[in-house]
């Protein structure tokens, strides 16, 4: 099984603290293009950090996972015209900023298409019109039957647009709770609109 095959296989599991003055260890940092070891080696010591880095910006474990393992493979299947000039670590911690970034201008992009051609839906079928308004109507119900903690989370962080940290200082939490109390509101909002999963998929609502 060739590097980048294995790359691929990984996944993060549990997210981390991404400290960026946790750099790893000189010698794995400069000698990780030697050979597929040193590289495997400075891939798995650096590789949930990374994650957890990819992580603050997009908010979501599957994508942060995708970015790094993109990148990763990227770094490997050019490193012999590679020119990094400072060291692995920060040519990483860049590459995942931007490549980060650039995935969620394309969302935003993508959204902002599909909100346009769904507005311009409604505007010529009311039926349409009607459908997105029961939509819209059995979210709010099922953010109001969410748990106390639940629903005042999920609403700071989709309404409000406030990071986990930012959450987790207002409430006196901490980050792990805040996580947690998402998950379990999605998970219920999942359940309570599953006969409307699709119709928010492709409306992009909330979820």
């Amino acid at each position: 099984m060739s590097v980048c095959e294995r790359v691929s296989l990984l996944n993060c599991g549990h997210k981390l603290d991404f400290d960026l003055q946790a750099v790893d260890n000189h010698k794995i940092n400069t000698d990780w293009k030697k050979d597929e070891k040193s590289f495997e080696l400075y891939f798995k010591s650096n590789y949930q950090r990374f994650c957890s880095y990819a992580y603050t910006f997009l908010k979501d474990q599957d994508d942060a996972e995708d970015i790094v393992q993109q990148i990763f493979i990227t770094m490997w299947e050019k490193r012999d015209t590679l020119d990094i000039e400072t060291s692995a670590t920060a040519y990483m911690i860049r590459a995942i900023r931007n490549a980060s970034l650039n995935r969620l201008k394309h969302a935003e992009v993508k959204q902002s298409y599909a909100n346009e051609n769904v507005n311009e839906q409604l505007s010529v079928n009311p039926v349409a019109s009607v459908v997105v308004n029961e939509l819209q109507k059995q979210i709010a119900n099922a953010i109001d039957a969410l748990p106390q903690q639940c629903r005042i989370i999920f609403s700071m962080s989709r309404f409000e647009e406030l990071t986990y940290a930012e959450i987790a200082t207002k409430l006196n939490l901490s980050v792990k709770t805040v996580e947690n109390q998402m998950g379990k509101a999605l998970r219920l909002m999942r359940e309570r609109l599953k006969d409307f999963l699709l119709l928010i998929i492709i409306l992009g609502a909330v979820m």
